[in-house]
């Protein structure tokens, strides 16, 4: 299934075949049904997060601001990914065109960027909540919320808009199949017959800028609230103060924990489908814990469903009457 034009005397592949996860064959019916729950709970929790945030004046506090801002990232940040592999577990089609494949790593770079960054802003948002309460309110007000959150957007579309550029310059004559189920740097990088020393120096750079400084600045903060939560005196105040941050410690720790090890792995063969099984917890089990964390450990969010949900039980006997 590759169509080939020829460019002097080079032939030019303009397709790629994702295998993802054609050695389970004669799983692939039962593999569509999980992933297809998964996409409907994943879009469903996370827009109904976002929704409760600016529905609910209680929860219009830059913790759930930059909360909304990661629930909106983790419907679009699915939605590159999840439907693609369904439509090939459901029609067996692995085929993608050369420019989807990077239009689908554009888009799946820039939100996974963004989202290092988010979780940054918010562990700082955290951090000045638990150990500089006395200035939270000027350190944190709607304006600083409001940059704080296009520039965590900004400089993932950033980075990642270079990266792409680059690539649609490579040139891909040779294997045409990725062994992956989203084309993701590496193995589309390695199909290439360009020179791909500039991109890859390029790459290292930029991922060394976008997602080191937000990992320290999480790794820093956290470090921080942990040593002021064990400050503090009382056993209910350390509770309390650790009940507010342990649920994005936990999305920080799963996020960046399968991340690492995915991209710090040597690349050969066997590690190939260890990377798919870790991908599958950045790509598809963050976005799709992320709600159930947040409105299952906070009160704030049970409370606001609550009240919605009551509202619409009282309309609805209301209709019947």
């Amino acid at each position: 299934g590759e169509v080939v034009s020829s460019r002097g005397n080079q032939t030019s592949i303009t397709e790629f075949i994702l295998l993802g996860f054609s050695n389970l064959l004669e799983l692939q019916i039962l593999l569509f049904i999980p992933f297809l729950v998964i996409y409907i709970v994943t879009m469903a929790g996370n827009i109904l997060i976002t929704a409760l945030i600016v529905a609910d004046q209680h929860l219009h506090s830059p913790m759930y601001f930059f909360l909304g801002n990661l629930s909106c990232l983790e419907t679009c940040y699915t939605s590159t990914i999840l439907p693609r592999i369904l439509a090939s577990l459901l029609t067996g089609d692995r085929t993608i065109s050369v420019i989807g494949c990077i239009l689908q790593y554009y888009f799946f770079g820039c939100l996974a960027a963004s989202e290092c960054y988010l979780l940054a802003v918010m562990s700082y948002d955290r951090y000045l909540a638990i150990c500089k309460p006395l200035h939270y309110t000027v350190l944190m007000n709607g304006k600083i919320c409001l940059q704080l959150a296009a520039v965590s957007w900004m400089s993932g579309f950033m980075a990642t808009t270079i990266v792409a550029g680059l690539m649609s310059q490579l040139q891909f004559c040779g294997p045409n199949e990725i062994n992956h189920f989203l084309c993701d740097f590496t193995p589309v990088i390695k199909l290439s017959c360009s020179d791909t020393g500039l991109i890859i120096l390029v790459t290292f750079i930029l991922c060394s800028i976008f997602t080191l400084p937000p990992f320290l600045l999480t790794l820093t903060s956290y470090i921080c609230i942990i040593s002021t939560i064990l400050r503090i005196p009382s056993t209910t105040g350390r509770r309390k103060a650790f009940s507010t941050c342990s649920s994005h410690l936990i999305m920080v720790t799963m996020y960046y924990g399968t991340l690492f090890i995915v991209y710090m792995l040597p690349d050969t063969d066997t590690h190939q489908d260890l990377n798919k099984v870790f991908s599958l917890f950045y790509t598809v089990l963050t976005p799709l814990a992320n709600p159930l964390i947040y409105s299952l450990r906070n009160r704030d969010v049970k409370e606001t469903l609550g009240k919605v949900i009551r509202k619409c039980m009282m309309l609805t006997e209301y209709q019947k009457e």
